[in-house]
């Protein structure tokens, strides 16, 4: 080897030996990926605090707060911010337009929005559309829950580690993350019956 190549080889090993030299717990920092979690409120969000003469509901708190305590996925950091707290029939563009402009502002390439699953497919066809004019780097997933994630059997964590899949692995656009699967935001319907999403051809 030249003696500049020699040079700048021992320079890469010396650069090497001190990021290892670091603690492991900055290094981790480092070379981790940051994940905005947006949480528009919907079924994985909902708490039944007991009332007087029954039981009944309320958009408590985001609940990806909590299931991201319990289980951290490895070389994430992640920051959850709240846009609204609705049963998603009630969200209206507005919501949608408030939701667009958070990705858009974030410098974040990795978003989670967490929604109700009634509209989930709108809000996401709402972002999609715009994707290629203000988002074209970033990877945008909606999900949600068909139970509360307060609920013992909710699907609530499992979907949520199907979208650090998703942003890990696909490439950037916006998608439609439930039932274990993923799919593009113009490519997704959702079975009236079963109330199951699932993929279809794109739409034209």
């Amino acid at each position: 080897l030249e003696l500049s190549e020699r040079l700048s080889f021992c320079d890469r090993l010396l650069g090497l030996e001190s990021w290892l030299m670091e603690p492991l717990d900055k290094r981790r920092r480092l070379d981790s990926t940051k994940v905005l979690v947006l949480a528009t409120g919907g079924t994985i969000d909902k708490a039944y605090p007991r009332l007087m003469g029954g039981w009944a509901f309320e958009i408590a708190d985001p609940a990806a707060t909590r299931i991201l305590e319990r289980v951290t996925p490895a070389n994430f950091e992640h920051n959850v911010e709240s846009i609204c707290k609705k049963d998603s029939q009630e969200l209206t563009d507005a919501d949608r337009e408030a939701v667009l402009a958070a990705c858009v502002e974030t410098a974040c390439e990795q978003i989670i929005v967490t929604h109700g699953t009634d509209t989930m497919i709108e809000s996401a066809q709402y972002v999609g559309r715009r994707h290629a004019e203000k988002l074209s780097t970033k990877r945008i997933c909606f999900t949600g829950a068909m139970r509360p994630e307060r609920f013992v059997d909710t699907d609530a964590h499992f979907n949520l580690g199907v979208c650090f899949g998703a942003l890990s692995s696909a490439p950037p656009g916006v998608y439609v993350c439930m039932n274990g699967a993923v799919h593009a935001w113009d490519a997704v319907v959702r079975d009236a019956e079963t109330g199951l999403f699932a993929s279809t051809s794109k739409k034209a």
